[in-house]
């Protein structure tokens, strides 16, 4: 399928990082312009981008990056099986020896439950997180890439 045609969301890591760097920021603008018909809003990066903002820019938030999304039904929220994958994963991670339990970061099943709610909807998730997303799709293949997807012709 042309890149263009395919679905994608963007990870935490790619908005947080386009709020401190005005290069990175008008790359992610150059995104939306080639592929907003085709982009998605992951539910769990609502959530870890909503926890970390308050009062003025929340509501600009809310306004600006999830309102849009959320008035399109484009959104990617994990189901039940997604969840349960998402602890398929985990105990695969920790049995081969690539994580340990006392280790695992609430930001690291984040991601897996991302992963998996992308596996689920056929998205591509767009991170510079590769490294933890090529473990995790060492345990349940999806669909991932870095910054930035080029737009077929």
């Amino acid at each position: 399928m042309p890149a263009r045609e395919r679905r994608y969301a963007l990870d935490t890591n790619v908005f947080i990082r386009a709020g401190r760097d005005s290069a990175w920021q008008e790359q992610l603008v150059r995104f939306h312009a080639a592929f907003a018909p085709f982009e998605w809003l992951a539910a769990v990066v609502v959530q870890e981008l909503r926890a970390g903002v308050q009062g003025r820019a929340a509501k600009q938030m809310e306004r600006v990056l999830f309102e849009p999304f959320e008035r399109r039904g484009r959104l990617v929220v994990p189901s039940y099986e997604a969840w349960k994958e998402t602890g398929v994963v985990l105990s695969a991670l920790v049995a081969q020896g690539q994580v340990r339990w006392p280790e695992i970061s609430r930001s690291f099943v984040n991601d897996v439950l991302l992963a998996m709610s992308c596996r689920e909807a056929g998205v591509v998730l767009v991170t510079e997180n590769t490294r933890d997303f090529a473990h995790i799709s060492d345990v349940r293949s999806f669909d991932f890439v870095a910054p930035w997807p080029v737009p077929s012709s």
